[in-house]
Order: structure tokens, then sequence, then C-alpha cells
């Protein structure tokens, strides 16, 4: 089983959310993203404190999958400089992990 890893990201809308989730799970890079519902987000950007309303992904994937999923988001996120950070799961029930692991493997070629 390879290791799993959680990805976390922000997005500014429903829309861009929703095209992410689905562009990683249709290209096997996740095996599931959790929309969450959307949060108030306060930030210094370009020396400007920030408020915003954002959509928050939590990305279930591999390590082996995670520069697909980066790269994913950098093409398709709205935002400049996107947050993109992944977090290792140090334990978790197996079954659940394998799945993950299953679902994101490449799709076999004919």
């Amino acid at each position: 089983m390879k290791d799993v890893l959680i990805v976390l990201t922000n997005c500014p809308d429903e829309a861009s959310a929703e095209r992410i989730a689905r562009t990683l799970v249709e290209n096997r890079c996740a095996a599931c993203v959790n929309r969450l519902a959307p949060v108030a987000s306060t930030y210094r950007w370009e020396g400007e404190i920030e408020d915003a309303v954002e959509i928050p992904l939590l990305i279930k994937c591999t390590r082996e999958r995670y520069p697909e999923v980066e790269q994913a988001i950098r093409e398709l996120h709205p935002y400049t400089v996107p947050e993109i950070i992944a977090v290792p799961v140090v334990t978790g029930f197996g079954p659940y992990l394998r799945w993950v692991d299953d679902e994101t493997q490449p799709p076999l070629v004919a």
C-alpha cells in the first residue's frame, strides 16, 4: 500500500472547486475530493489584508500521484498562487487506505 496524502486547497467559488474535484477523480489522480462548506478566509496578499469566502477541498491521493494533483490544481485554479498543502496520513482504516491506493492507479492502456 502506498503512502496516502490529504491535499488541501481553497477555491474562490463553487465552479472552480467542482472543476478541480471532478478532473482529479476522473483522471484517477485522487480517489475522493470533499468540497466543504464555504469558509471565511483572512490573509495578506501583495501587502494588503484580504477577506474572502472560499470553498475548501480535501483531496485524498497517494504520494505517487501528488505531482499530478499539484499540476492539475495549478492549471485549473484561478489564483496566481493557490494554496496546495499535502499532509501525510500517518495511520487510518486499512480498507479505506487500500481503496485510495486502488482508485488512484493509472488507467490500464488497452
